[in-house]
């Protein structure tokens, strides 16, 4: 019987969320079912959502994110973005539990985590309850050495180089 793992992807550098949907990609050509759940980024027409739009009904993309918190250009209050955080973690939740779904991926909660959206408490139970053949992967920056210690699997990416360091805005297909 196949065990479902936890895996973590964080770190500094860019590709999180990327490694995390090429294993979305890669499970969807077994036929296995995929659910995406966007903690921070907001409903939008995103790249990986309209190839989402492609595989269904074998991947999913939820975002309920309010967008990304504390930076200047965010003027939503701190608490709307936690709700948003909360309701994102209630359907994960579900989601896992629900026998519907081979593979979750709770995208940028560990940056919920670190900005304190949400419990760590909350996730850690979340981890300890998880069904045995789930795939669980969590995404953001930060991730909290208590939910390292709980994964099985934990790569961190480190920026050696970033083309917005050099003033080159997000590029559509590679950033969005």
């Amino acid at each position: 019987m196949p065990k479902g793992l936890v895996i973590v992807f964080t770190g500094e550098g860019k590709g999180k969320t990327s490694a995390a949907l090429g294993v979305a990609l890669r499970a969807c050509g077994h036929r296995m079912y995929v659910s995406v759940v966007h903690f921070i980024k907001n409903p939008s027409v995103s790249g990986e959502e309209r190839a989402a739009e492609r595989l269904r009904p074998e991947l999913e993309i939820v975002a309920m994110g309010k967008g990304f918190v504390n930076l200047p250009a965010d003027s939503l209050p701190f608490e709307e973005h936690r709700r948003a955080a909360e309701a994102a973690f209630t359907a994960a939740r579900q989601r896992m539990l629900s026998g519907s779904w081979d593979v979750l991926i709770l995208d940028e909660i560990n940056n919920a985590v670190s900005l304190g959206l949400l419990p760590l408490s909350s996730v850690l139970d979340l981890l300890k309850n998880k069904p045995s053949k789930i795939h669980l992967i969590l995404t953001g920056r930060d991730a909290h050495p208590d939910i390292v210690d709980a994964a099985d699997l934990v790569t961190e990416m480190r920026d050696v180089k970033h083309p917005y360091n050099k003033g080159i805005p997000a590029q559509k297909g590679i950033d969005f």
